[in-house]
C-alpha cells in the first residue's frame, strides 16, 4: 500500500496567511506565486532558491532570513494530519499491509516529516524533492518500485489528484483517487486488507 501526503494524510496547509504576512503582501497575491514555483521545489529546488522565486514574482527580494522563517511557516502548515487518515494507516498496518509514502515534497519538508509520529507505521518513505523527479513523471514510480523491492502490479497507490492515479496505473500500479479515509475503508475491505 503506498500512499500521498499531502491532502490524504495531511489537511490542506493553513499557513498561507501566515507566509503572506511574513512577506506583507495579501494571501490573494501570495499564493499563485506560491504555487507557481512548487514544481520546482518539489523536484529538490534548494529552499532559498525557492523562496527567491516566490518573491520575484511579488516583486520583493527575499533574504536568507526570510527563507528560513518562510520554510518553517511552510512546513508546519503541512504537518497537520488528518487523525481519519492516520487511523486507516494504523488498521492497515495491524492488519499486515506493508505501507509506504510516495510523496511530491520538498527537501526541508521531508526531514521535518520524518520526525513525525505517524512516520512509524511506514516501511518506506520517498520524497520527490530528494529524488530530483516527482509525480506523475515515469522515473518516480520505477524508483518507488526499486526501493519497495517489488513489482508494479503488487502495489495499491492512493492520491488525490487523478494525473498521479493515471500516471501510477500507465507505470503498472494499482491506482485509486483518494476522497477521504471513510470513503477508502470499504474499498480496501472488498480488497482484503481490512477485516
Amino acid at each position: 500500500m503506498v500512499f500521498d501526503y499531502g491532502e490524504v494524510i495531511s489537511h490542506r496547509t493553513d499557513a498561507l496567511p501566515d507566509m503572506a504576512a511574513a512577506l506583507g503582501v495579501p494571501v490573494a497575491d501570495f499564493e499563485p506565486a506560491y504555487w507557481a514555483e512548487r514544481d520546482a521545489y518539489d523536484r529538490g529546488c534548494p529552499h532559498q532558491e525557492y523562496w527567491r522565486a516566490v518573491g520575484a514574482r511579488l516583486g520583493l527580494a527575499v533574504d536568507e532570513a526570510t527563507a528560513e522563517r518562510l520554510t518553517e511557516l511552510d512546513n508546519r502548515g503541512w504537518l497537520g494530519v488528518d487523525p481519519d487518515a492516520v487511523r486507516l494507516v494504523e488498521d492497515l498496518r495491524a492488519a499486515g499491509s506493508r505501507l509506504a509514502l510516495l510523496s511530491n515534497a520538498p527537501v526541508p519538508f521531508a526531514r521535518a516529516a520524518e520526525r513525525q509520529p505517524w512516520t512509524a507505521s511506514f516501511e518506506h518513505l520517498v520524497f520527490s524533492g530528494d529524488l530530483a523527479t516527482a509525480k506523475p513523471d515515469p522515473e518516480i514510480w520505477d524508483e518507488l518500485v526499486r526501493r519497495l523491492d517489488t513489482r508494479p502490479e503488487a502495489c495499491l497507490f492512493l492520491d488525490d489528484r487523478q494525473v498521479n492515479v493515471d500516471a501510477a496505473q500507465a507505470a503498472g500500479l494499482h491506482a485509486h483517487r483518494w476522497s477521504d479515509a471513510a470513503s477508502a475503508r470499504p474499498r480496501l475491505r472488498e480488497l482484503g486488507l481490512l477485516p
